[in-house]
């Protein structure tokens, strides 16, 4: 098993435990926009905060054990493959489509993280959205780097596993992938081993010749069934030693 474990993290391309140190901007230059809460202008982002915001009011979440934040790749995450990874572990889904870093932060300010919610894990996956927004990758990590410090705040006892944003674009040629890759190393500086794990199962999605085939990812970017089952198990190791 240690071994096995081992190996997945290898895999995985897991942080080595240093110091965290989330990217900031240099000093005197201001936060950019990936880095404030703020309302995002697409409508359909509005309404499914909306009708989160009210499902949360009527919600007990105090038994979560786990806790799903994201965009529409966390929203979609096929529910027969999240019930038989996580349906054990009390895990809720608080992915929403189109949602970017700055959206992420409005709503953890605004009814989206309630006061009760303690989970003893909290499953990160944040950014891809600000890249096809056209945020550069220095500016999208700046974003995750406040999340993540927004939510030790929010949430002390709870470890985070920040995960890297998945690969863009159906082959390795495709700018877009340079630009995730990057954006990756720059997020991974915010683990430290412990409170905080980073990991990259993006690769785990591709082929030998790096493509991202359509039976993975339908659309080049949101996942089928067979992408959220290499996710899962991809992301499984670590949970079993964070949350048994």
């Amino acid at each position: 098993m240690r071994h096995f474990l081992l190996t997945a993290a290898m895999s995985l391309g897991l942080a080595a435990p240093a110091l965290a140190a989330c990217p900031v901007p240099p000093r005197g230059q201001p936060l950019p926009i990936e880095a404030t809460a703020s309302l995002q202008p697409w409508p359909p982002w509005r309404v499914a905060v909306d009708s989160m915001t009210e499902r949360l009011r009527r919600s007990n979440v105090s038994p979560a054990r786990m806790v799903f934040l994201g965009d529409s790749i966390t929203e979609g995450w096929q529910a027969q493959i999240f019930q038989q990874f996580y349906g054990h572990r009390a895990a809720i889904n608080l992915g929403i489509g189109g949602d970017a870093t700055q959206g992420m932060l409005w709503r953890l300010e605004n009814g989206h993280w309630p006061a009760n919610l303690r989970p003893q894990l909290i499953v990160l996956m944040i950014g891809t959205n600000n890249l096809g927004y056209g945020s550069t990758a220095e500016n999208t990590a700046y974003g995750v780097g406040a999340i993540v410090a927004r939510l030790q705040q929010l949430s002390p006892s709870s470890r985070i596993l920040l995960l890297g944003i998945l690969p863009r674009a159906a082959t390795a040629a495709d700018p877009a992938r340079a630009l995730v890759d990057r954006t990756n190393q720059l997020i991974a500086a915010c683990a430290d081993g412990r409170r905080v794990i980073f990991a990259n199962p993006g690769p785990l999605l591709l082929d030998g010749a790096g493509n991202l085939a359509d039976y993975v990812s339908f659309d080049a970017l949101h996942l089928t069934m067979v992408g959220y089952a290499i996710l899962s198990t991809a992301i499984e190791p670590i949970l079993r030693q964070s949350l048994p």
